[in-house]
C-alpha cells in the first residue's frame, strides 16, 4: 500500500483521507492545510504528521493529493520561491482534485516533469459523503500511462473513473459539468420562485417538473432545499461563480459567447457581493422567491 498525503483536508480533502486509510489500508503518513486547525484534527484521527511545510508533505509520502481552493492556491503550493511541494519531488506522483483553470494544471504539470514527478489532475464531481464512501466521479488529465499506473488507488476512491486525455483536458470537461449544473440551478431556482408567486402548490410542481422536460439532477437534489431555505453549503455559491468563470473564459478563447452561462455567474456574483455566497449553491433561491433577499 502507498504512503499518501493530502495538501488541503477541508470536507472533501479529509474524507479522502479517511476513505483511502480507514477502508483500503493506504497509510497517510502527512496532512497540510493553511487552517491548522483542519490539518490539526485529521493529523490527530489519522496518526499523521501535521506539516508547517510543504516540502515535508513531498518528504513523507510517495502520493499527494491536493484539494485546493482556486489557481493563486495551487500556484502557492507548486511553484512560489520560497518552499512548494515540488522541492525534492523525484519519483513521486501528485494528484490534483480540484475545479482549477486547465492552465494552471499545464503550469503545474510543467513544473512537476522538470522536477522528475508525475502530476495528474483528478476533477471530482461529486461531493462530501461520496468521498468518505470512495464513490467519487472522477476525472482524469495527463500521461495515459502515468494514469494507468496508478489506475488502483484512483478506482478506490472512484465509484466511476474517466480518463479525459492530456493535462488539462479533465479542468474542460468539469468546467463543462459545473457550467451546465450551475444554470440548471438557477433555472430551477427561477422556476421554483414563479411557481411561488404564482401561488401553485411547490410540491405539485416539482412532481411536474420531474415526469416532463423540466427534469434534472439538481431538481433531485436542490429543489426542497430552495423551498426550505436550507442552504446548507457542500458547493458554495461563491465556487460556483468561480466555475462558471473559468468556462465564461474557456470560451472565450475559442470565441465563443454563453449568454446563458454569463447570466448564472452573475446571480452567483450577486450572492458573492450581498454577503451570502457562502451559502450552498441552492442559496440563489434567495435571489429569485419573492420577499426574500436583496431587493
Amino acid at each position: 500500500m502507498s504512503k499518501v498525503a493530502f495538501v488541503g483536508v477541508g470536507r472533501m480533502g479529509a474524507n479522502m483521507a479517511r476513505h483511502l486509510q480507514l477502508d483500503c489500508g493506504h497509510d497517510v503518513t502527512a496532512v497540510y492545510d493553511v487552517c491548522r486547525e483542519a490539518s490539526a484534527a485529521i493529523a490527530e484521527e489519522l496518526g499523521a504528521k501535521d506539516c508547517e511545510t510543504l516540502n515535508e508533505v513531498t518528504e513523507a509520502a510517495d502520493v499527494i493529493f491536493t484539494v485546493i481552493t482556486n489557481d493563486a492556491a495551487m500556484r502557492a503550493i507548486f511553484l512560489q520561491d520560497e518552499e512548494n511541494l515540488l522541492e525534492g519531488a523525484a519519483g513521486k506522483v501528485f494528484v490534483n482534485c480540484a475545479t482549477l483553470s486547465p492552465g494552471v494544471h499545464r503550469e503545474v504539470y510543467d513544473a512537476g516533469k522538470s522536477a522528475g514527478a508525475e502530476v495528474l489532475e483528478g476533477a471530482m464531481a461529486s461531493s462530501i459523503s461520496q468521498a468518505r464512501e470512495g464513490k467519487l466521479f472522477l476525472m482524469i488529465g495527463g500521461d495515459e500511462q502515468v494514469f494507468e499506473k496508478h489506475r488502483e488507488i484512483l478506482e478506490q476512491l472512484s465509484v466511476n473513473l474517466r480518463y479525459c486525455g492530456e493535462i488539462g483536458k479533465a479542468a474542460e470537461v468539469k468546467a463543462l459539468v459545473n457550467m451546465v449544473m450551475n444554470i440548471n440551478t438557477a433555472g430551477l431556482a427561477e422556476g421554483l420562485g414563479l411557481a411561488e408567486a404564482l401561488g401553485l402548490d411547490l410540491k405539485m410542481v416539482c412532481e411536474v417538473f420531474s415526469q416532463t422536460g423540466a427534469n434534472s439532477r439538481v431538481l433531485e437534489t436542490d429543489s426542497e432545499d430552495m423551498i426550505d431555505r436550507d442552504h446548507e453549503c457542500w458547493f458554495s455559491a461563491e465556487h460556483a461563480a468561480k466555475d462558471s468563470g473559468i468556462a465564461g473564459d474557456l470560451a472565450a478563447e475559442v470565441g465563443l459567447e454563453l449568454p446563458v452561462n454569463e447570466a448564472t455567474k452573475g446571480q452567483y456574483d450577486k450572492m458573492v457581493e450581498v454577503g451570502i455566497g457562502d451559502l450552498d449553491k441552492s442559496g440563489v433561491a434567495e435571489l429569485t422567491f419573492r420577499g426574500r433577499g436583496p431587493s
